[in-house]
């Protein structure tokens, strides 16, 4: 029988291969990956810095492992109908651990993911103080990826964070060599400034990656603006994550200075939760098959 369904991986890729530049807005955990898809976006961009924060409380310094940052895409992919695009850190390790990796994240059932440059722990492109690995061996591990993908569908993006580490032109340079390697889309890391995305722009061609951080001046281009400077995708990896902290904690200190959740900042309802979770799914499974 002819096989219909696209994975996710050719989904993304048919994806990319259109006119219009692909948005990913990051997702800290499952119930965002699924406000990322209600809202209409064609992908979700599991992002390293709110998985850490979601299941631990803390930075995004390193401190996830391989097996907890794979049973987060797991559960997200699950959750969702749209390609999972995953941070899959340095590839905790070795050769080995790069090989390990990537059959993981395939097993996960993401679209793609992205290996970076940094030596290990890393840190937020977004950080002071990022530590690069030689580009010889950057390109050797990004080849191990690609080798240890065969012939799936699995897209390889590599990063660099060379940008604030040692500045553009090394940035660029690395981001020439990692397509030389194999990748399939390169991520020049932490830009801050507009000069910098238009200097990436128009030094990299071919298929890559941008990432718009709130706070950060890039937030002024829009989506048109991007596609035009000739990026093939987006990452908006902390705006949902940063409203969601922000409206909490709102919510949270009118609870503690009212004593009563009325009058605080909107909320879903009950009955709107419901239906972002699935409930009449699970509720129809119980009428015709409960006890």
């Amino acid at each position: 029988m002819e096989r219909l369904l696209l994975t996710h991986g050719e989904s993304l890729r048919t994806l990319l291969a259109g006119p219009e530049i692909v948005l990913a807005p990051g997702a800290a955990d499952s119930i965002t990956a699924r406000l990322v898809e209600a809202a209409g976006f064609p992908t979700v961009y599991m992002t390293g810095l709110g998985a850490t924060a979601s299941r631990l409380g803390m930075p995004d310094i390193g401190l996830l492992s391989q097996t907890e940052m794979t049973e987060h895409a797991r559960n997200m992919t699950r959750a969702v109908s749209v390609p999972v695009i995953a941070d899959a850190d340095t590839g905790y390790g070795g050769p080995s651990n790069i090989d390990r990796t990537v059959h993981e994240y395939l097993q996960a059932g993401v679209a793609a993911i992205h290996l970076e440059d940094q030596t290990s722990p890393k840190r937020c492109g977004q950080m002071s103080g990022v530590r690069l690995l030689d580009a010889a061996s950057s390109v050797k591990r990004l080849k191990c990826a690609v080798r240890a993908r065969g012939t799936t569908d699995l897209l390889i993006i590599g990063r660099t964070d060379a940008l604030p580490a040692e500045g553009i032109t090394e940035a660029v340079r690395r981001a020439r060599l990692y397509q030389d390697a194999g990748v399939d889309l390169v991520f020049v890391d932490g830009v801050k400034t507009i000069r910098e995305l238009e200097a990436v722009a128009a030094a990299v061609e071919g298929p890559k990656v941008v990432s718009i951080v709130d706070g950060n001046e890039t937030t002024a281009l829009t989506a048109l603006d991007l596609q035009e400077l000739g990026f093939s995708l987006a990452f908006y990896a902390v705006t949902a994550l940063f409203t969601a902290t922000r409206a909490v904690a709102d919510a949270l200190t009118h609870l503690r200075s009212t004593g009563t959740p009325a009058g605080g900042p909107p909320q879903h309802t009950y009955e709107e939760f419901s239906q972002l979770v699935g409930v009449d799914v699970h509720k129809d499974l119980d009428d015709r098959f409960g006890g």
